[in-house]
């Protein structure tokens, strides 16, 4: 009969909210913003149903950079260039800016 591993126990550690941030990596607010504004895209262009290249020329990009979009390979996308492509697909993109509360840090949230 095998023996069975006992667990070890490792502190856990609360997150920041924002994983690319506790990963150490760069620009952790851009990297975070340009995946909740890919999402939405991504969500919107599987309610349309196309294909790749289809979305391709409706978005006025090559078929790699969708694909590269639908895989979440955004380092060719800048936050701008993702909201532009909002546009493309018909939609309104609206920026709104207010006073944080105290009681959390300042964020930038994609509702779509």
């Amino acid at each position: 009969m095998a023996k069975k591993a006992k667990a070890s126990l490792e502190q856990i550690e609360q997150g920041s909210g924002n994983v690319f941030a506790d990963l150490g990596l760069a620009d952790p607010g851009e990297r975070k913003t340009k995946l909740r504004l890919a999402y939405a895209l991504n969500q919107l262009i599987e309610k349309e149903g196309l294909s790749q290249t289809a979305i391709a020329e409706r978005l006025g990009l090559t078929q790699p950079k969708v694909s590269a979009l639908l895989n979440y390979k955004l380092h060719g996308f800048s936050a701008g260039r993702l909201m532009q492509l909002f546009l493309a697909l018909d939609c309104d993109v609206k920026i709104v800016v207010g006073k944080k509360p105290k009681s959390r840090a300042a964020m930038i949230s994609v509702v779509a």
